[in-house]
């Protein structure tokens, strides 16, 4: 699968990218946020990823262990 043009440069961006593509509908109410993104955050050995819903406020996260 290739990368998309302006999709990150590293393996965790494009994943973030990804998520930014693919997964966008909420599973609580079913809203697709279309203008929306996850947001990444490295803190030691692990990259959490997350997203707020903006018609629910519902909070799905990610979870990627760097060991």
């Amino acid at each position: 699968m290739a990368a998309e043009r302006g999709a990150g440069t590293t393996a965790l961006d494009r994943l973030r990218t990804h998520y930014d593509n693919v997964d966008m509908t909420c599973p609580e109410c079913g809203y697709e946020d279309t203008d929306g993104s996850w947001r990444s955050e490295m803190s030691g050995n692990r990259v959490d990823y997350q997203h707020l819903c903006p018609s629910c406020g519902a909070i799905r996260r990610r979870s990627i262990r760097l060991d």
